[in-house]
């Protein structure tokens, strides 16, 4: 009974650390824990005040599509005072497209910023996977504001779609 036991363990573990089954694979990583990832990923450019860092966080196509990039990260930088004490996602929603086999996957979510001297809140839409567009893969929009200004817009998602970072107006 102990090596029946011991064997189903195996072959549980073997399953579910399994990467795939035919090339696709069996547990994908859902959209919260992206989101997540690409937060953590933000936050830690920002604590750093790394200019590259940032920059590569962004699509090719956000790059393009932006005369003042360099001028957005500085105010950025600028912008959030004081050490970065935590932060926390504040929800999250996704939008997928598939097209001859190849997708796209646009995940928006808004997370808050912590520090010592002030609140922040962050969105974020972010082209997480692309395959569809490859130089959409990457961030496109991350909008800052103050904590306290975060209801003053009445914009839908569709119309916040502007590429690099700015304020929240």
């Amino acid at each position: 009974m102990k090596k029946k036991s011991v064997l189903l363990m195996v072959i549980a573990v073997i399953i579910l650390s399994s990467c795939g089954v035919g090339g696709t694979r069996m547990f994908t990583t859902s959209e919260g824990q992206r989101a997540d990832v690409r937060m953590e990923q933000i936050i830690s450019a920002i604590k750093e005040k790394d200019k590259e860092v940032l920059t590569s966080l962004f699509s090719k196509k956000a790059l393009r599509d932006t005369d003042d990039f360099d001028d957005g990260v500085d105010y950025l930088f600028d912008f959030i005072q004081g050490d970065i004490a935590s932060w926390e996602r504040d929800g999250w929603a996704s939008d997928e497209s598939i097209r001859n086999g190849k997708k796209s996957l646009l995940i928006r979510f808004a997370f808050t910023v912590n520090t010592d001297k002030d609140n922040y809140i962050l969105f974020v839409m972010d082209y997480n996977l692309d395959n569809i567009n490859p130089d959409n893969e990457g961030v496109y929009t991350l909008e800052i504001a103050r904590l306290e200004d975060r209801d003053k817009t009445k914009r839908s998602w569709q119309e916040r779609i502007i590429a690099g970072i700015h304020k929240l107006e």
